[in-house]
């Protein structure tokens, strides 16, 4: 017994005295109850809205006022003409835009009736589908308090008006979705093994007696899992539009070119994995480990980002697959060009630069 208590009392030692054996067993569980509790979550809230009101009357800027106040609604803009509806959604902040025609109160005090107009963003169909619910169940509400004291019962009826997806179809959602996170870890996990595979099997001297510079030895590394990620991308987009009849609304060329700098983004962090990494299985679980999760998080693909608390939509701004799922859908089915994605582009050109100059630097000539 003596002898089975010092095995007990070693191995608890040495989980103590390991500072990688501890993250895992109490820091990586706090940290995953922390993302998971405020992440993962249906409920859509504080989501970017704006209001045309062409009546400005006592009843729109009440029904208004109570919008605005819930949880689920924030009012960013106060809109003057439907030319700036379009504009508004083209910008791809605002999730819905609620239109009050002229004489709301007028035609529901003489005709006992009014119409409210809901248009949503259906790019994503199941936010649409649950932003117009709530503001119709707020107008719902609106209606029963006035119809208590009236004999007459108010009717408002809110016409919805779902834009890019009107049948609400999934597949609009889950095509970009699913391009980020395979290209993301196709790329990153096989270009994450590149380096260190070379140093396992013993032939790394070969290549860093050889002319090349680190930069084309790097380059040379990337290239071929970017042809196989090419065909990827041409299979996805294949399969998108014969059958899951998902079209492609803008630019090819222009979603194609931005398929080729995410991946080379993608490339870019695997090589950089597997220039710290020292055995291929520790390059594959860092890569797993740091990019499926985080892609699945904070692309906005699974969950809303503007339902997270604020440190976490700051940290979704250094996840690249954010930014391609945004360029994906205003491309592919918003049918926008260049115009409305040229931020998100310039961000991912900044990471790949970041991350190849880094990878660079850290390339070691000389093996330890």
């Amino acid at each position: 017994m003596k002898q089975f208590l010092i095995f007990v009392k070693k191995e608890w030692l040495h989980i103590w005295r390991d500072p990688r054996t501890l993250f895992i067993l109490i820091f990586m569980p706090v940290v995953q109850i922390i993302l998971y509790g405020f992440a993962l979550t249906t409920e859509v809230k504080n989501a970017n809205i704006a209001i045309f009101d062409q009546s400005k009357d006592e009843a729109t800027l009440e029904i208004s006022h109570e919008i605005a106040a819930s949880r689920y609604f924030n009012l960013v803009k106060n809109l003057n003409s439907y030319k700036q509806i379009g504009e508004t959604f083209r910008q791809g902040n605002t999730r819905m835009v609620i239109v009050f025609p002229a004489n709301f109160r007028n035609d529901l005090l003489h005709t006992n009736s009014a119409q409210i107009q809901l248009i949503a963003d259906a790019s994503d169909p199941n936010t649409a589908n649950t932003l117009t619910n709530y503001a119709s169940s707020i107008i719902s509400y609106y209606q029963q308090s006035l119809n208590n004291n009236e004999q007459l019962p108010y009717t408002i009826k809110a016409q919805v008006r779902m834009l890019y997806n009107p049948e609400l179809k999934g597949a609009y959602s889950f095509v970009p979705g699913v391009m980020a996170l395979v290209l993301m870890l196709v790329c990153a996990m096989m270009t994450s093994i590149a380096i260190v595979k070379e140093k396992e099997m013993g032939t790394m001297e070969v290549i860093l007696v050889s002319p090349l510079k680190p930069f084309r030895i790097i380059i040379a590394k990337t290239v071929p899992y970017l042809l196989v990620s090419l065909m990827n991308i041409i299979t996805i987009l294949l399969l998108s539009i014969y059958v899951l009849d998902v079209p492609i609304v803008g630019s090819i060329t222009l979603l194609m070119v931005e398929s080729i700098l995410f991946t080379l983004t993608s490339l870019s962090v695997g090589i950089l994995i597997s220039n710290f990494a020292q055995t291929q299985q520790t390059a594959m679980f860092t890569a797993m480990m740091s990019l499926f999760l985080p892609t699945l998080l904070f692309s906005g693909f699974m969950f809303p980002i503007e339902n997270m608390p604020w440190p976490l939509q700051v940290i979704s701004n250094i996840v690249p697959s954010k930014w391609y799922y945004i360029i994906v859908k205003n491309i592919m089915i918003k049918g926008l060009g260049f115009e409305a994605v040229w931020k998100e582009t310039l961000i991912l050109v900044g990471m790949t630069a970041a991350l190849f100059g880094i990878s660079i630097y850290k390339f070691k000539i000389r093996l330890a």
